[in-house]
């Protein structure tokens, strides 16, 4: 239960609100900085809303003498409704999905401005804090994870004799933790191969040269793999 959710205070919720906004806008100058899409604007407009939409739905409708009998219905709203706003700054760039950090990034806001507006400004503010941290911190650590090789390969292979269980017997030996994303038969009759693999970088080199060396393999492309 909320610190000061009940009281229904203007002063209170005005504070409340005021906390949103800040909280909104301390996430939005973060995405400002990395130069994306949606920034300090839309961040501050999405947690604002949120509040506002909480503090309605929960001391709105008192001046008509009506009780909150059921607060969370217009809140709820938000949750489904933010879900349009975070689809629109995700697109696909060239097979790569683009834009995901973001619409979390604007998922999470709407999430600590309907904190504050439901009187968790503590949560709020510990939410916002962890945000910073996913975004700030941890792509760091994710750099040094990925000093280990984490690649796409896509390999094209004829489709005469068994070129492909080759190609899939030498990936399997290579020692790599290996996930096949796709098999498909290109206009050209060939048969192209995307596998995503992970191990040590040695390996990966090494397991890019020998697919390169099989017979009926027309080409091997590798690339980072991108969330």
């Amino acid at each position: 239960m909320g610190v000061w959710l009940g009281t229904g205070a203007l002063a209170e919720q005005l504070v409340l609100l005021l906390l949103a906004f800040v909280l909104s806008a301390v996430i939005g100058i973060e995405r400002e900085r990395q130069f994306k899409s949606a920034g300090l604007r839309t961040h501050i407009l999405v947690g604002l809303g949120s509040g506002l939409f909480t503090l309605v739905s929960a001391y709105g409708f008192a001046s008509l003498g009506l009780g909150a009998v059921d607060p969370s219905r217009i809140a709820a709203q938000v949750v489904t409704g933010i879900g349009f706003v975070g689809a629109g700054v995700i697109f696909v760039n060239r097979g790569n999905v683009v834009g995901l950090t973001t619409a979390a990034s604007i998922w999470v806001t709407a999430a600590v401005g309907m904190a504050c507006g439901a009187g968790l400004p503590l949560l709020a503010v510990a939410g916002t804090a962890l945000h910073l941290l996913a975004v700030g911190t941890l792509p760091t650590a994710e750099r040094l994870l990925r000093r280990r090789s984490a690649n796409r390969l896509v390999v094209r292979v004829t489709p005469s004799g068994d070129r492909l269980g080759a190609v899939l017997d030498l990936i399997s030996a290579a020692g790599l933790h290996a996930r096949i994303e796709n098999l498909q038969r290109r206009a050209d009759a060939d048969l192209e191969l995307a596998v995503h693999v992970r191990g040590k970088r040695k390996d990966a080199d090494r397991l890019l040269a020998d697919l390169g060396a099989i017979d009926g393999v027309v080409s091997v492309t590798s690339g980072p793999l991108r969330a």
